[in-house]
C-alpha cells in the first residue's frame, strides 16, 4: 500500500480546495412610519367665534388667518381639520383644547380620528 500525496487528493474527491465562507447577514431593521391622526374640532352654537380662533393660533401654530378660515369652516360646515400629527401629539393638542374649553365654560369639542 503507497501513501496518497497530500497535495493530490486521492482519486474520486473534488479537486478543489476545501475551505468554508461565512457570510454575515445583517437584518434589515425596518422603521415604521407612526400612524398619523387628524385633529377635528366641532361646531357648537355656544362658544365664541374669537375663542375658537385664539385655540386655533395658541395650540396649532396657526397665523390668525389661517385659524379664521379653519374657524369659519367648523361654523359653516360644523367641523374643521387642525392639524395632522402623530398618536401622541394629537391627543395632547385635544386635551389642551378641551382644558381651556371647559375652564372658559365653552362647550367646544376637539377629536381626533386616524388618518
Amino acid at each position: 500500500m503507497g501513501t496518497s500525496d497530500p497535495i493530490t487528493p486521492p482519486p474520486g474527491e473534488d479537486d478543489e480546495p476545501e475551505f468554508e465562507i461565512d457570510v454575515v447577514v445583517r437584518p434589515r431593521t425596518r422603521t415604521r412610519k407612526p400612524s398619523m391622526f387628524t385633529v377635528l374640532m366641532l361646531n357648537d352654537d355656544y362658544t365664541p367665534m374669537e375663542f375658537v380662533v385664539h385655540a386655533l393660533e395658541r395650540f396649532f401654530g396657526k397665523s390668525r388667518d389661517e385659524a379664521t378660515d379653519i374657524m369659519l369652516e367648523v361654523h359653516q360646515h360644523g367641523v374643521g381639520v387642525c392639524g395632522v400629527f402623530t398618536y401622541e401629539v394629537a391627543e395632547s393638542k385635544v386635551a389642551h383644547v378641551m382644558d381651556l374649553a371647559r375652564k372658559n365654560q365653552h362647550p367646544l369639542q376637539c377629536t381626533l380620528e386616524k388618518e
